[in-house]
């Protein structure tokens, strides 16, 4: 408030008039205040109060609406603790449970362990044992193997020498490498290759194929009954007008002489020419079958002979058929023959050797024990 306020108004009291009165009323008044200072003022205050009381009624409701989510929050809360200390009870139970089954299983396992440590020590025993066993089957076969190839190589010495049958003493040696290839000792592999250097010797040592040898016989000697023989007649010689001539004509009804050395046989008999042939076709198919090459070419030739002198040699017939024998003759040449006997001496020897062996490894202990 100005001084003016505070100061009394005098100029409105009636009666009362002053010098400065007239002087005063000359002046201009100034216009009167307002008194809704005052009211905006209350209004100010009044609406200040109001924002006050809703701010604080907003931030009560805020508080009562947070309270409540807190309350609903924690119910929530509280429901999931309760479930989840359910579940933890489960849990442990099963927890507890599943322990338990670990410890069953663990005692389980402990006594499988040790069933399986039984086990293997069962097996172990077993190995050695079947070890042993096929140590013991294997020098057995080993043994038998040795036997049956010193048998293969013994036949085969034996028929090469005998019968001078290469090709049989070749499939023998053949089968007696083959034997001793089972063996599971290296010792004996210079033996079979002592055994293969035999067999190619007796391979390259082969003739023809004896069956073959012996069929073409057998058709020879068939195909002897269809060969012509020579004419019954002999060729008359040209007369001779000679003085010679004419005395041996005069004496020639006196004294004959004759000749049957190269004359045809089948005069006195045709079948005698034959049979002869026939008979050393025979021989010579006997000799292959006994494996004797000689008494073969042998036969052969006096079959060959045999044609030769009774038979006709214009005929094509039997020259085929001494073309035939000359090509027998040629495959039943003897050829050089083959000494055999290294491979078995050298098995022999082996075999000696490793006999020896466990008789001195057992000796060798039994020294070295004496004092």
């Amino acid at each position: 408030m100005s001084q003016d306020d505070l100061t009394p108004d005098v100029r409105t009291a009636p009666g009362m008039g002053t010098p400065s009165d007239s002087a005063r009323s000359s002046r201009p008044t100034p216009p009167a205040r307002p008194a809704g200072g005052a009211l905006a003022l209350a209004l100010l205050l009044a609406l200040i109060a109001i924002i006050g009381v809703g701010y604080v009624a907003w931030r009560q409701w805020q508080l009562l609406h947070v309270n409540a989510q807190a309350l609903r929050t924690t119910a929530a809360l509280e429901e999931r603790t309760n479930t989840l200390e359910r579940t933890l009870s489960t849990t442990t139970s099963q927890g507890n449970l599943l322990l338990q089954r670990l410890n069953d299983a663990d005692q389980v396992n402990r006594s499988l362990r040790e069933e399986l440590l039984s086990h293997d020590q069962r097996v172990r025993d077993l190995e050695e044992a079947v070890g042993k066993l096929s140590e013991k089957t294997l020098s057995g076969q080993d043994a038998m193997r040795l036997d049956e190839t010193e048998s293969l190589l013994r036949m085969g010495a034996e028929r090469y020498a005998l019968f001078h049958d290469a090709q049989g003493a070749a499939q023998a040696f053949a089968l007696a490498g083959q034997t001793l290839a089972g063996v599971n000792d290296n010792a004996f592999k210079g033996v079979q290759q002592s055994i293969e250097a035999e067999h190619e010797a007796l391979a390259k040592s082969q003739s023809a194929d004896p069956t073959q040898l012996l069929d073409s016989v057998v058709q020879l000697r068939s195909d002897l009954s269809n060969l012509p023989l020579k004419s019954l007649d002999e060729p008359a010689a040209q007369e001779s007008t000679s003085v010679w001539a004419r005395i041996w004509r005069a004496l020639k009804n006196v004294v004959q002489i004759r000749r049957d050395n190269g004359a045809p046989v089948d005069i006195a008999d045709a079948r005698i020419a034959r049979e002869l042939v026939a008979l050393d076709f025979a021989q010579a198919q006997a000799g292959l079958l006994a494996w004797d090459a000689d008494a073969s070419a042998a036969a052969l030739k006096r079959a060959d002979a045999g044609l030769t002198a009774q038979f006709d040699t214009q005929s094509p017939a039997v020259q085929q058929a001494h073309q035939r024998i000359a090509t027998l003759l040629t495959q039943l040449k003897p050829s050089a023959p083959v000494k055999l006997g290294a491979a078995l001496s050298e098995l022999r020897n082996l075999r000696a050797v490793h006999a020896l062996k466990p008789n001195a490894e057992s000796a060798a202990p039994s020294n070295g024990s004496k004092p």
